[in-house]
């Protein structure tokens, strides 16, 4: 993925904070890459050279597979 890429959709940038791999909000600069530059814009383009696609952190989720996360976590729901 580029820098310039942008989603077909709306044109949002993709070469982006948020939409990489090492993004973390808990972690230091927000980045899980210690030697990564402080990046202050997380939405917009830029040229960081540790990023990758974290495409796997937004597919979507079975409905099954959720409600049976939902039963192991919480007990089966009685009707």
């Amino acid at each position: 993925m580029g820098r310039r890429d942008e989603c077909e959709k709306c044109s949002a940038d993709l070469h982006v904070c948020k939409n990489c791999r090492f993004y973390d909000e808990a972690s230091y600069n927000e980045c899980k890459e210690p030697a990564a530059d402080v990046v202050r814009e997380k939405e917009s383009s830029n040229f960081c050279d540790f990023f990758e696609s974290g495409a796997s952190r937004f597919e979507k989720s079975n409905s099954k597979d959720l409600l049976a996360q939902a039963e192991a976590l919480f007990g089966k729901k009685e009707s």
